[in-house]
């Protein structure tokens, strides 16, 4: 394989780092929030992710898919439209966002833009963006990197939807039985 799609991965990830650094200094106060061994085991699982989506890794060098230009560009638009979807999704969020999970000082339930549909459009956008990389390394080292993603999101998930349905209570409920956590038509 050539370095440029795995560059070009990496670049997109970086933007994404850019961004959300930035956005990240303009949120209100927490009011209550995970623990932080939650938070370190959060970041422990997504480093060790990030490290096998991205660093080809011995023993695990086998392809899953073809070699292909086609099979790259499909990886990288993937994660690019994966980028601008975190991003209208965290633009959204506005002073509610926060990297812990957390109930901000007068917190709202959003439920515009991409919320309409979905809880948790930010996971699911950055799930897509670890799915695109896979996709554009093709090995075996970025699928178990993406599974190691998914069960990261999906333990948050379940911790952020009981933190949500303790803050907003029927609000909640009315609004999780209207929606998906992550996938339309899958979860």
């Amino acid at each position: 394989m050539h370095d440029w799609p795995i560059l070009v991965s990496m670049f997109v990830w970086a933007l994404f780092g850019i961004y959300w650094e930035a956005a990240a200094k303009n949120v209100a106060p927490a009011k209550d929030s995970e623990s932080d061994g939650s938070r370190r085991l959060h970041l422990f699982m997504l480093t060790a992710a990030q490290i096998l989506i991205f660093f080809p890794v011995f023993g695990l060098r086998q392809r899953y898919l073809p070699a292909s230009l086609l099979v790259t560009v499909i990886g990288l638009a993937l994660q690019l439209m994966c980028l601008l979807l975190a991003v209208w999704a965290r633009q959204c969020l506005g002073r509610n966002w926060s990297g812990k999970i957390a109930i901000k000082v007068d917190h709202v339930l959003v439920r515009r833009g991409p919320y309409r549909l979905l809880r948790h459009p930010i996971y699911s956008a950055l799930l897509g963006m670890y799915a695109g990389t896979a996709v554009v390394w093709g090995e075996l080292h970025g699928l178990i990197g993406l599974a190691l993603a998914v069960l990261a999101y999906l333990r948050k998930v379940r911790l952020e939807e009981a933190n949500l349905a303790k803050a907003f209570g029927a609000e909640y409920r009315d609004y999780r039985s209207k929606t998906w956590a992550l996938f339309p038509g899958l979860y």
